[in-house]
């Protein structure tokens, strides 16, 4: 059983990861902006408390004594949103002693297999360029830290099958825009890298089979 702190765990995939945490029996701080909004996880056992990711001493207040943090939180209103985060969850967690971090990533700024980021491949959507972008940032934060923080970014290869099922199963894959995983099979996934890691300092996407 591990502690686990899941940011951003009131959206569709923190909720997710949140579910297949407690399915594996794992001790879960759920970090929501409302918590009397979301009394069904309380009632489930989780912890829910209200906390700012982009806040270092939050991240490590409430990551202290945790063995690993997922990072689900999004924001399509700030541009430096994943950066600011990025960079809070490094301080944050060195500060607390917490050296594993699974953060939910953008399938547009996974690379296709022909190498180029899915997002600059011909027909892409570009109206929401600066979200995409914002994502990417964040990452490249992780990039050029200090590797005291084990972090890995998780992403659907393409879409999320918004009403899809659990089949219990997944498979790693280069972003293609017509690729789709449910939330609840994104979740294992996350969860996988929290409880056996196999990718670091890397991004990677996911899909269904």
């Amino acid at each position: 059983m591990s502690e686990i702190i899941v940011f951003g765990a009131g959206g569709r995939a923190g909720r997710a990861a949140v579910q297949e945490a407690l399915l594996r029996g794992h001790r879960l701080t759920a970090v929501v902006r409302d918590p009397a909004a979301h009394g069904d996880l309380a009632a489930a056992g989780v912890r829910v408390v209200a906390g700012d990711v982009t806040d270092a001493g939050t991240v490590a207040a409430l990551a202290t004594g945790a063995d690993a943090v997922v990072h689900a939180a999004a924001d399509l209103t700030a541009p430096d949103f994943f950066a600011t985060a990025a960079r809070s969850l490094l301080d944050g967690m060195a500060a607390a002693g917490v050296s594993r971090l699974v953060s939910v990533g953008l399938a547009s700024v996974l690379e296709t297999a022909s190498g180029a980021l899915l997002m600059d491949t011909d027909g892409y959507p570009q109206e929401y360029r600066g979200f995409y972008l914002s994502h990417a940032a964040g990452t490249e934060v992780l990039r050029a830290a200090d590797p005291a923080v084990d972090w890995v970014v998780v992403s659907p290869s393409g879409d999320f099958d918004h009403g899809g099922p659990r089949t219990g199963g997944y498979g790693l894959a280069a972003a293609d825009a017509a690729s789709r995983i449910s939330y609840a099979d994104f979740a294992i996934a996350l969860l996988d890298e929290v409880d056996t890691p196999k990718h670091h300092r890397d991004h990677v996407g996911v899909k269904a089979v």
